[in-house]
């Protein structure tokens, strides 16, 4: 007896395979043949993007159907335990959610598992470690790249350019605000790269407003804007008056260097000229710079993440810490206190470009603004501050100015620096610093807050709420740091855990 053909089983890419074929009859013999390439390139985009869509769409119907057959196959009741530990005994087929990934969407079909008064369980889910959300992990990572770049507008425009209409403003920016949740757990178990001993280790903390909408405001801040609206709308602001619409960002940057020893005359040239046979040496260079920062949070718990990172980098203390700031007096104290937690005694350097400022205005109290006398002036001055002469330097502009009798208006300029310079003695220790080649600018962390808020958060007409302008910070500067591919990994992790926690799960984190 001849025996029965057996039917094959069905090719699960079937509709894939047709999608492909179709593809290839437009191009080969369809409307395709007379197009320019740009039309072409457009339609390959279109019908490529559908073929990949499809193709996921047939994977996740196979996986479906073999979760199916792998029951059926058992003949008995699988047991299975929902988060809590407790069974869930009837299950039921043909469960369906919407999952929306980069090159469309797509329907995910799996078995539920239920029990009395407790929620449906879908080991199939936590198979494929699907999003709490209808938007996928892949896609969630792309807004993060385009939104941290861009604006948001800019950001919506370019995924729908690269996947199609999947993704709205508004939850584009609620992907940005999850995505960013898991920043400090990470760096707070990152091991950083070691570092000889000979290498100082430099902190540099500085802050930078944020265009914020009024009600992300901080309350005195709120409030002397609602004092400032209630007076009435006025055509111009007075001298030195704030239109009382940011919030001040604090960042710190971290970093080592190679140590690069100097003279004063390599940083000012000396009265007359530089001569071509002395060339100025070269300064040290930031290396593994690590950048944080933060809108929400008060500064001194961004000092003290600063000063965290830089104990991680050398817990025994056996490196130079020097610590350059603008001269801002809270965070002098901040840096204070938070030196005298870790019990180290760290050197403290006024940023000398801010010094050099301020002896550039009294400069121009006496001679005339870009003439050689003012230069001359200025660079006298500023190489004695350098050799470590500063409380000399301000007595003499100030005795100048006496014996000149400049009139008040002019004097105010040398009076300020004066009492710049002779606030802030203990922290000009320049002559130090250049022997033992430590950088003396805040270079790095006023870069940092170029890149990291006026590139993005200052973009014109931006106005920012608490969670996203945070967010974006944060991740502009994770970015920076060139951890964002390692921590996308770490933080997939920690979301399928939070997700998908098992019954026997015990207290234990992630490493970096």
């Amino acid at each position: 007896m001849e025996p029965y053909d057996v039917l094959r089983e069905p090719d699960p890419y079937f509709a894939s395979r047709d999608a492909f074929e179709r593809l290839i009859s437009t191009l080969a013999d369809g409307p395709a043949a007379n197009m320019p390439h740009d039309e072409l390139e457009t339609q390959l985009e279109q019908l490529g993007r559908e073929l990949l869509r499809q193709l996921m769409q047939d994977h996740l119907d196979l996986r479906a159907k073999k979760e199916e057959d792998t029951v059926r196959a058992e003949g008995r009741r699988p047991m299975v335990l929902g988060p809590e530990g407790q069974p869930r005994p009837w299950r039921e087929r043909g469960h369906r959610r919407l999952l929306t990934c980069m090159f469309g969407p797509v329907r995910v079909t799996r078995i539920a598992y239920r029990g009395h008064g407790v929620p449906n369980v879908h080991p199939a889910d936590a198979a494929l470690s699907l999003p709490a959300g209808r938007h996928s992990r892949g896609l969630a990572r792309l807004a993060v790249l385009e939104a941290v770049r861009g604006s948001f507008d800019q950001a919506t425009a370019a995924i729908e350019r690269r996947c199609g209409k999947v993704l709205g403003k508004r939850r584009l920016k609620e992907l940005v605000v999850a995505a960013a949740v898991d920043i400090a757990a990470y760096y707070a178990v990152k091991i950083p790269t070691p570092c000889t001993r000979e290498m100082p280790l430099i902190i540099q903390i500085d802050g930078k407003g944020v265009v914020m909408r009024p009600e992300a405001l901080r309350e005195a801040t709120r409030q002397a804007a609602v004092k400032t609206a209630a007076a009435g709308r006025r055509g111009r602001l007075a001298p030195g008056e704030k239109p009382n619409r940011k919030r001040m960002a604090t960042v710190a940057c971290v970093f080592d260097v190679v140590p690069a020893p100097r003279r004063p005359h390599d940083i000012i040239h000396p009265p007359g000229g530089r001569s071509e046979s002395r060339l100025p040496r070269p300064g040290p260079k930031a290396e593994r710079k690590w950048c944080t920062a933060s809108v929400i949070r008060p500064p001194e718990q961004v000092v003290a993440d600063a000063f965290a990172q830089a104990a991680s980098r050398d817990p025994q203390h056996l490196r130079d810490w020097i610590v350059l700031v603008d001269g801002a007096r809270h965070q002098l104290n901040l840096i204070h206190t938070e030196a005298a937690r870790h019990g180290i005694r760290p050197t403290v350097l006024l940023d000398f470009v801010h010094v050099a400022e301020y002896c550039w205005t009294a400069a121009h109290s006496f001679h005339s603004p870009g003439s050689r006398e003012a230069e001359t002036w200025a660079a006298d001055k500023l190489t004695a501050i350098l050799a470590r002469h500063a409380d000399r330097a301000a007595v003499e502009m100030t005795a100048q100015a006496t014996a000149e009798q400049l009139p008040a208006a002019r004097r105010e300029a040398v009076t300020t620096c004066h009492r710049y310079l002779t606030g802030h003695l203990d922290q000009l220790h320049y002559d130090t610093a250049l022997t033992a080649g430590w950088p003396i600018a805040t270079g790095a962390v006023e870069g940092a807050c170029r890149h990291l808020i006026a590139d993005r958060l200052d973009i014109t007409g931006a106005r920012w709420g608490l969670d996203g302008a945070e967010a974006v910070l944060r991740l502009r500067a994770l970015i920076t740091n060139g951890d964002f591919e390692d921590y996308w990994n770490f933080h997939a992790a920690r979301e399928h855990q939070r997700l998908y926690p098992s019954p026997d799960q015990r207290n234990y984190s992630l490493t970096a």
